[in-house]
């Protein structure tokens, strides 16, 4: 398998490979998939990362710039993150947060937030606290991990194309 960013002939295969992955997902609403062509366009996807085998995409994850409320600078969201239901159980996405979490880093982020499941997201260093929130979500599922102990905090809100 090859992690590597998005390629000007991925845009398509991401585009199905996020379609058919959210599909029967339970929280989604079937517009994951223009999230990411939002951000793209935008200029918003900060990093957008594929697994590929055999010269086929199995799995994508974007990464985006958010604001934090007191101004603290250099954060972004993870998501959407797709893995191909075929290969869903293998560690692809898994592999996909960690590089994108190690670039963000390379990068000087100061930290990433996401919403999903602690049960999945907390074994990559994601926690729930009080210090960032995002609007009508429940903690619990707003998660960050900082790459500093000293962070700001209050309302997390993510980049316009993420809302449509």
């Amino acid at each position: 398998m090859i992690l590597r960013q998005e390629g000007e002939g991925d845009v398509d295969a991401i585009r199905t490979l996020t379609e058919t992955a959210f599909r029967s997902a339970p929280h989604a609403d079937g517009t994951e998939h223009l999230i990411i062509d939002r951000l793209r366009a935008a200029g918003a996807l900060t990093l957008s990362l594929v697994a590929e085998v055999d010269g086929r995409i199995i799995g994508h994850v974007a990464f985006s710039p958010v604001t934090l409320f007191d101004g603290t600078a250099d954060w972004y969201g993870l998501g959407p993150i797709s893995v191909d239901p075929a290969h869903q159980g293998k560690g692809i996405g898994g592999k996909l947060i960690q590089q994108g979490l190690a670039r963000l880093k390379a990068l000087g982020a100061a930290g990433c937030v996401l919403l999903g499941d602690p049960a999945y997201y907390s074994r990559f260093g994601f926690v729930s606290d009080s210090a960032l929130t995002l609007g009508g979500v429940p903690p619990e599922y707003f998660m960050h991990v900082a790459f500093s102990p000293v962070y700001g905090g209050g309302t997390v809100t993510y980049h316009p194309g993420f809302y449509g």
